[in-house]
């Protein structure tokens, strides 16, 4: 698996290998003894071949994130659903314009 790995890395750090056709890239694999998962997986263009070699283990999804909450999109009690953002600081909201009597 260390082999697949390094081989791996090498084709992620090396542009010529990472946009190299199958057919070029199956070969430089067999000059280097690939592992069969390896070039199966290149040949099918299907990277979920490699699980059995890397061990079936699933990658889980925390239940708990770091995510920030979200109580600003909550909607107001007056009604209006749409999230409200209170002014940027050092400008003032628009002012109302009364007309003047004469």
């Amino acid at each position: 698996m260390s082999d697949t790995i390094e081989l791996l890395e090498a084709i992620g750090r090396n542009a010529t290998l990472r946009h190299a056709s199958v057919d070029e890239l199956a070969s430089i694999l067999e000059q280097a003894k690939a592992s069969e998962a390896l070039k199966s997986a290149v040949a099918a263009g299907d990277s979920s071949l490699l699980s059995e070699e890397f061990g079936h283990q699933p990658n889980r999804v925390p239940q708990i994130t770091n995510a920030p909450g979200h109580e600003e999109d909550e909607p107001d009690h007056d009604g209006d659903d749409k999230p409200h953002r209170p002014p940027d600081p050092g400008h003032s909201p628009p002012h109302k314009r009364t007309p003047h009597k004469q």
